[in-house]
């Protein structure tokens, strides 16, 4: 069976219900082909492809007819397509012929068709219709103001009625749906047809003596559904045996959706699996559980590796029922290759690399993508079934891309918020994506969505431009909570709402904070206390410049250690008197792809330590392992220079953590950052560097290592006043404020 439909006023009209209704219905049958035949032009088809509400069609007519290509491939349906290309004499000759007659031409796409704006009394000239003629063309007028040149005898209708034999189907297994005399040439086509509710008085005049179309009452996919009941389509019980039963609302006011449970999973010696809190650094998950603390009802979805042969799995754990008594941990089940897959393969092959700009370093597998939207379903249903009637789900950064729209199906009444941990790159990079239009489409599903800085917002903007036909709503200025034209990734202005036609959808800038009492707790540890003072011992004399960060080509360590080489070259009085010491933390075992950067790595530091190294003096100490963060912050408090250069970040926390320790302990150490790093927009007092530059590199540090004491201090005192101020809490506080605006106060009363 082939539902050939209308768009704009059928297909995408209606009540929400029967929209949902039709929509399930289609997908539930994959005998049911769809063909979208509507007057837009393919390229105007396109934003509707990525909307994930929307069936995919199988086909499309476009341009009233003009156009037909299969609806995967968007390819041309041969050989109709080229009998329709045979029949168009070409735009440019068109418009040669008809330049006289003054018509101004539609500013849409076109494609084997010229569109005009045209008043009654032009289109009544009989000299339009003598060119028409002339040119081997049909004129279409259509709402007293559109002018249409089409190939001769090219309309809806034909179009339709050629796919429908070229499919090889009776006409008894069509059913043609519009609303405008602009459909009337497909229901006219012997096809069973209806007129939707609400259709122009026009075409139901038209329509009035057709035995086989039927006039329904209800508007949009309403009309359809009531098509199919008349006609029998579906059997005897029609359409009513169809209708999916809605998910059952959970009593989860509040539902986190990340990567990790809130806990650490382990088995013991007994080999029976135990819980216990995070043991690695994560300040995030703590402020999330804040959320709980004040008896809110809520749930956190995360996955929990299960294998064949395990103890049975509990889809349901407490947390901690003293301090969030009304907390539940919903876990996802998946097996750890599906882990390895979705987690540790194919996020960090294809889209790590293509978000951080290194697209060339990006890997895209098809059969990975399939495994990624089924965890991603399997977010969306456990996420379904935990949430209350109109509840908050807030979703965590990319893993989880695909999950507004698998969530939006099936419970349009949650308000969902994602906020993007990642940095967030620009339209060109971000489209190497095979995936983008799903992504993009998936994230303007949601209510609210956020960013760390502005750039980042405005990136995602015009990725979604691209996709979709947006309006901006509402902007604001950057200043003064971030740095506008003073780095790589500031911005004067940042869109604030959009409108994509069919929902609102709020965004914001909000770096994430710092947890700074976990710093001080750290600091004031006796253990660490003697560290320091051992350190502080150890490196009399000499200056301390410390570069911390993971494994990973974005953070740009090769880069540094090649500057760091430049910078003892070109300044030998530097020799004896400046270390650096650079922690790198090893990726997991599974990450292959760092193999050839950890050699390169090791290779440059037995370089510079073997070119410059003297007697009691080591130019370069580098440690590859996880230090404790207890440990780190020793480290922090003792240096005199952060260096932090990654190539692109999307924040970078460990230049928060080393102006807290620095600022809690009266230090004076200065911070150099990455440019494109995006701390960078919000850390003002920060020395900023272009880590794509060695001599900049090289030279920023230098002026960091010979800074007058004064102006350190001051810059440091900038700096540990934005961190203090805008820590972890805050930003959780800022981000729900985004979600619900009209709860604002609410929000901050429930988590201050």
């Amino acid at each position: 069976m082939l539902l050939a439909t209308d768009l704009d006023g059928t297909f995408l009209a209606g009540d929400p219900e029967d929209r949902l209704s039709l929509y399930q219905t289609i997908a539930a049958h994959p005998e049911i082909q769809l063909a979208y035949v509507t007057g837009r032009s393919l390229e105007a088809v396109l934003p509707l492809l990525a909307d994930p509400t929307l069936p995919q069609p199988d086909f499309i007519i476009a341009d009233v007819g003009a156009t037909l290509v299969h609806g995967d491939s968007l390819q041309p349906i041969q050989p109709l397509q080229s009998v329709v290309d045979a029949l168009w004499p070409g735009e440019s000759q068109v418009a040669s012929a008809i330049a006289a007659f003054g018509l101004e031409r539609q500013d849409v796409p076109q494609a084997r068709r010229c569109s005009y704006f045209c008043t009654p009394e032009q289109a009544a000239n009989p000299a339009l219709r003598e060119i028409a003629d002339e040119l081997g063309c049909d004129l279409l007028y259509s709402a007293e103001l559109y002018l249409d040149f089409l190939p001769r005898g090219v309309n809806k209708g034909s179009s339709l009625r050629a796919l429908a034999d070229w499919l090889e189907l009776d006409h008894d297994q069509v059913l043609a749906a519009g609303d405008t005399l602009n459909d009337l040439a497909m229901l006219s086509a012997s096809f069973h047809g209806v007129c939707v509710g609400q259709s122009e008085s026009a075409l139901l005049e038209a329509t009035a003596n057709h035995s086989r179309t039927l006039h329904a009452s209800r508007p949009g996919c309403g009309g359809i559904l009531e098509a199919f009941a008349h006609f029998g389509i579906l059997g005897e019980h029609g359409i009513a045996a169809e209708r999916r039963q809605a998910a059952q609302p959970g009593k989860a006011e509040l539902v986190m959706v990340y990567h990790r449970l809130p806990y650490e999973e382990y088995r013991g010696a007994s080999g029976k699996l135990q819980r216990r809190r995070p043991t690695s650094p994560n300040g995030i998950i703590p402020t999330l559980l804040s959320f709980f603390g004040d008896g809110r009802k809520g749930s956190w979805v995360a996955w929990a590796v299960h294998e064949d042969g395990d103890e049975p799995f509990d889809s349901h754990t407490t947390v901690d029922a003293e301090r969030y008594p009304k907390l539940t941990a919903a876990r996802v089940k998946l097996s750890k290759e599906e882990v390895d897959i979705f987690y540790k393969r194919f996020s960090k092959e294809a889209f790590w690399p293509t978000l951080h700009t290194f697209w060339e370093r990006a890997t895209f597998n098809e059969d990975d993508w399939q495994v990624y939207l089924k965890v991603n379903r399997a977010f969306a249903e456990r996420t379904a079934l935990e949430a209350a009637e109109g509840a908050i789900v807030w979703l965590h950064d990319y893993n989880l891309w695909m999950v507004p729209a698998y969530l939006r199906e099936l419970r349009p009444d949650l308000r969902i918020a994602f906020f993007h941990h990642t940095y967030f790159p620009s339209a060109d990079v971000f489209n190497v994506l095979p995936w983008r239009r799903q992504i993009v489409g998936s994230l303007l599903q949601c209510d609210y969505v956020g960013f760390h800085i502005p750039r980042q917002v405005e990136n995602f903007v015009d990725v979604a431009r691209g996709v979709f036909p947006l309006k901006t709503l509402s902007r604001q200025n950057c200043a003064p909570r971030f740095i506008t034209y003073g780095c790589a990734v500031g911005l004067e202005r940042m869109t604030t709402e959009l409108d994509t036609g069919s929902r609102r959808v709020r965004l914001g800038a909000h770096p994430v904070g710092l947890d700074i009492d976990r710093v001080r707790s750290a600091l004031e540890a006796p253990k660490i206390r003697e560290l320091m003072a051992h350190l502080r011992e150890e490196m009399q004399g000499v200056k301390l410049i410390l570069s911390v960060e993971r494994l990973d080509y974005t953070k740009g360590i090769l880069e540094k250690l090649n500057a760091y080489e430049r910078l003892l070259a070109d300044n030998p009085e530097l020799i004896g008197k400046v270390t650096l010491v650079s922690v790198c933390v090893p990726a997991a075992r599974e990450m292959t792809i760092y193999d050839e950067l950890q050699s390169q790595i090791e290779q440059a530091v037995g370089r510079i330590n073997g070119r410059f190294a003297r007697v009691g003096w080591t130019p370069l100490q580098f440690f590859f392992r996880s230090l404790p963060f207890e440990e780190v912050s020793a480290w922090y408090a003792m240096a005199d220079v952060m260096w932090i250069t990654p190539l692109r970040d999307g924040l970078n926390l460990v230049a928060k953590e080393f102006v807290a320790a620095q600022g809690l302990l009266g230090g004076r150490g200065v911070l150099v950052l990455s440019e494109f790093a995006g701390a960078a927009a919000e850390l003002k007092g920060a020395l900023l560097t272009n880590p794509h530059d060695a001599a900049d590199l090289a030279q920023t540090c230098y002026l960091a290592l010979n800074m007058p004491a004064s102006e350190a201090k001051a810059r440091l005192r900038e700096l540990f006043d934005i961190v203090c101020f805008n820590d972890i809490r805050r930003w959780g506080e800022e981000f729900l404020a985004g979600v619900e605006p009209q709860q604002e106060n609410k929000v901050l009363e429930l988590v201050g």
